[in-house]
Order: C-alpha cells, then sequence, then structure tokens
C-alpha cells in the first residue's frame, strides 16, 4: 500500500503542481490532502480548484477554516508585533480575492480522516490531522517529547498520526507499553516550508500487507522534496499587495 500525503500548500500554486505531478506519477494507491490550502500567496483560488479538479480528500487547517468563516484570524501563533500586522494583511487579502464557492466548500471540509486497516486479522488505524486530534491550531515540533505525542495517539485510539502546521517534516517510532510501535509523522509543507529548504515536501507511505506494529521497519516514510521555481513564486507575492516579507520566506526556507 502506498498512500501519498501533503499539506501547506498556503496558495503556492507554483510549487503545488509539480508536486502533484511527482505524486501521480509515482502511482500510489491513495493521496490525501492535511489542509491549509490558502494564505500568504497570491493563488488561493488556482490552488483550491487544482485540489478540487482532482478529487483529492482534504482536512481543513487553521487557514482554511478562518477564511472559510470569513475571519480575520488565522489561528496563527505569530511572535512578533511585525509578523502580526503581516498576518492580518495576509488573511485580509486572502478574504479579499477568493470566491464565494471557494469560501464555501473550505468550510465544509472535515476536521480529521480516520482510516481503519488490518481486514486479515491485524486491525490498526491512521488518523490525519491538521495540527493535533486535539486542536486545529496546536505545534507538535519534532522536540516535543515522546512520551506526549504517545499518550495523545493512545487517547486519540490511533496507531499513526499524520500532521502538518508547524512545516518542519519528522518521523518518531515511539515504542508503546506493550512492545508494539506507533508513528507519529510531520508531514512538512509543499507551499511554505520552514526548514530552511525551500524545496516543497511531501510524504509517501509505503507498507506491505497488514502493518506489524511489533516491526519499526514495516512502515517506510519517504520525506520527498521537489525543486519548483521558487523565485516565480516569490515575485508573484511581491507583485501582489501582500507582504515583501512572505516572498524572503520562500526564498530561503524560513519562517
Amino acid at each position: 500500500m502506498k498512500i501519498a500525503l501533503f499539506s501547506d500548500i498556503h496558495a503556492n500554486i507554483d510549487a503545488l503542481k509539480p508536486v502533484l505531478n511527482d505524486i501521480y506519477n509515482r502511482n500510489p494507491d491513495a493521496v490525501y490532502c492535511l489542509g491549509d490550502l490558502v494564505g500568504y500567496a497570491p493563488y488561493p483560488n488556482e490552488v483550491i480548484n487544482e485540489i478540487r479538479s482532482r478529487g483529492i480528500p482534504v482536512i481543513a487547517g487553521n487557514y482554511d477554516q478562518g477564511v472559510g468563516l470569513y475571519s480575520g484570524d488565522c489561528g496563527c501563533a505569530y511572535k512578533t508585533e511585525k509578523d502580526q500586522t503581516n498576518g492580518e494583511k495576509s488573511i485580509a487579502f486572502t478574504n479579499d480575492v477568493i470566491d464565494e464557492e471557494n469560501r464555501a466548500y473550505l468550510k465544509s471540509l472535515p476536521a480529521h480522516l480516520r482510516l481503519e486497516f488490518g481486514v486479515n486479522g491485524n486491525p490498526w488505524n491512521m488518523l490525519l490531522v491538521h495540527g493535533s486530534p486535539r486542536k486545529i491550531n496546536e505545534y507538535l515540533f519534532e522536540e516535543r517529547e515522546d512520551k506526549s505525542l504517545l499518550r495523545m495517539m493512545k487517547k486519540a485510539g490511533t496507531h499513526l498520526m499524520a500532521f502538518g502546521h508547524t512545516h518542519k517534516p519528522y518521523h518518531k517510532i515511539i515504542e508503546d507499553d506493550d512492545g508494539k510501535v506507533r508513528h507519529a509523522i510531520n508531514i512538512g509543507s509543499v507551499g511554505k516550508p520552514k526548514d530552511g529548504d525551500p524545496r516543497a515536501c511531501y510524504v509517501m507511505l509505503d507498507w506491505d500487507g497488514d502493518l506489524d506494529l511489533t516491526n519499526p521497519e514495516s512502515l517506510k516514510a519517504d520525506f520527498i522534496r521537489i525543486e519548483y521555481d521558487v523565485e516565480k513564486a516569490a515575485q508573484a507575492v511581491e507583485d501582489s499587495p501582500l507582504p515583501n516579507a512572505f516572498a524572503d520566506m520562500l526564498r530561503n526556507g524560513g519562517s
């Protein structure tokens, strides 16, 4: 079984298109998007239309929720007053340019998706969230303690938890009390990476038969980085009413 997961496009159509081309060239069994289609770049409608045209299942990100509700708050955690001001300009721009059909689409997106596996007698499940099972805009960074992630997954009743929101990819294999393992996977960002690498990022999960929860190596999670025309995307931001700081973030893969 091969499943492609991607997230946090943030209105960057120039990054999304080559990512989708690469995904479908690898012929996965399923493709899912973990939200934040809009914000920070000038092409929210184009991104939504591209994903909808392919019939890709999507869950809501915090930015999608804010725009879907026509709110001035994206639920983002800005560290400085300048970041806050730029963020307010971003959601105001997005609210101004998005068409009402796409706003209604964002408003209708589900919060989580749960996939049940193990029809051959070894049941397990995968939970897709944007921030965390508890909160759409909770940040689960890599330095989060394993016991905290394990507690969260046990409460949510999931063996594999995939999420985005931080824009920083990682995969943690955490041993459970019964000697089995659980997987916590941050799938990174397509359109606004924050790990110092400006290339788009998505994850391809791969396993054979029923996932063996006693074997940490039974699940393969490949973090795939895709080159795209970053300068074109940055120039599009600079040619729009959006703050130029967002263009610099695209160029340096930073926050």
